[in-house]
């Protein structure tokens, strides 16, 4: 039998040293939210494959679609002879994603083949090279996606030169205010000084699009406040600029909506979906105003996986699992159990700074002292290493390192989701003392 230390040995011998993982834990099979490692030990999973397993591990119906898909078969490309169940997902996403308004759908592999396709559309319809993006954003490591990308280390050190025509602006970061103002006094100053960054920065006219995430994943689980984006919004059409929103970590479910825009009360141009998509399959999609997505020439976008059938069997089910379980109903309320569980947490521990996030999205920046708000990275750090020891996984981010984000599977028990918390307040109260 394999054992964790043998395959982590046989690991460091062919796999290259960039392509790290954040444990030594090797899994043999995962359920629900468990996983259970090589050597037989079970783990409560807070992580969800970083956002992908909203359904859960292994769900029945999701096994059962790619079965029947892979038996059928595998891949034709859908660029060369089509088949129904892109056609399918397609009419699914197009009737989820937040727009009054017809659209239409392409299919890639990953979250950052999407974000680069959703800008090459919206240069290509606007005939306009610039794109802005923000301050702590994640969209991704392909080199257009990792030049919107914020945060240096890891993400792009060394891998320059980087992308032409992109701009940076602050974000709505209200523990960390970029303008050093207070929230709601400051009037959401930081959504004004969008048309200053139009002046300053860049103009409307070179400007395509602003890309962002309704909730920043990567960044540290940043909520900006509810008139952000409906004031970015009107600057943007205003000014002739598309309004794409990277939903591949906010979108199918994690903020307690289907996608994280509904509940700002405005819609993108382009909305970029991926991760909990398909379950685990590899899949994304950019969907978008009709005549913004059918602008570009014919093979123009596309790829050979692009809609791989058995990944989309897969998505189709995600939703038969949303429409028939009552998914968005159990993902608020789990949103509701952590919200109170990390504001109790944060009353009893002074090293949780704040507690932020949109439903189920949630997540507690821990800081040295609170009044100087200084990062608690190695506290971070040392708080998953704790929970790992004890049969709980659980995820950092931030850009300093010192949020501990929640992505557990929005199927979870009540038994495991307890279990974990209390192995989380356990593991608080043992950094704290040391």
């Amino acid at each position: 039998m394999s054992t964790n230390g043998a395959l982590h040995e046989s690991r460091n011998k062919v796999i290259a040293k960039g392509n790290v993982s954040g444990t030594g834990t090797y899994i043999a099979k995962a359920r629900g939210a468990r996983l259970t490692d090589v050597e037989g030990r079970e783990y409560i999973d807070f992580g969800g494959g970083i956002a992908v397993m909203n359904v859960g591990h292994s769900h029945p119906k999701v096994v059962a679609a790619i079965q029947r898909q892979a038996e059928r078969f595998t891949h034709t490309c859908f660029m060369v002879t089509p088949y129904e169940s892109p056609v399918r997902l397609a009419e699914k996403l197009c009737a989820a994603v937040p727009g009054d308004f017809p659209k239409s759908a392409m299919f890639a592999n990953s979250g950052a083949e999407a974000v680069e396709n959703a800008v090459k559309i919206a240069r290509y319809a606007t005939q306009k090279p610039a794109v802005i993006a923000f301050e702590n954003a994640f969209h991704g490591r392909t080199l257009l996606a990792m030049t919107l990308t914020s945060k240096v280390k890891p993400y792009k050190f060394g891998f320059g030169p980087f992308a032409p025509e992109i701009y940076r602006m602050p974000f709505a970061y209200c523990y960390r205010c970029p303008f050093r103002l207070s929230y709601p006094a400051c009037d959401v100053a930081c959504a004004d000084y969008f048309n200053d960054f139009l002046i300053t920065h860049v103009v409307p006219e070179n400007t395509a699009a602003i890309i962002f995430e309704p909730v920043q994943g990567e960044g540290g689980f940043i909520v900006p406040p509810k008139e952000y984006f409906p004031r970015i919004k009107a600057t943007c059409e205003a000014n002739g600029i598309l309004f794409i929103a990277d939903e591949i970590q906010t979108g199918m479910g994690r903020t307690g909506t289907l996608f994280g825009m509904e509940q700002f009360g405005v819609v993108a141009d382009i909305t970029t979906v991926a991760k909990s998509l398909a379950a685990g399959m590899p899949l994304s999609a950019v969907v978008g105003r009709k005549e913004i997505m059918d602008s570009v020439h014919a093979s123009g976008i596309g790829g050979t996986y692009g809609g791989n059938p058995l990944a989309c069997e897969a998505a189709l089910a995600v939703f038969d699992i949303f429409e028939t379980e009552g998914l968005l109903t159990k993902a608020k309320a789990l949103g509701e159990i952590l919200r109170t569980r990390l504001n109790a947490f944060k009353e009893s521990c002074a090293l949780v700074g704040d507690v932020r996030g949109l439903g189920p999205m949630m997540a507690m920046e821990l800081v040295k002292d609170r009044e100087k708000k200084t990062p608690a990275a190695d506290e971070a750090k040392a708080l998953t290493r704790f929970c790992l020891d004890r049969g709980l996984v659980l995820l950092s981010c931030g850009i300093y390192g010192n949020v501990i984000r929640f992505l557990m599977p929005l199927v979870i028990s009540d038994a495991d989701l307890n279990t974990g918390l209390d192995i989380v307040g356990e593991g608080l109260e043992a950094v704290s003392r040391s």
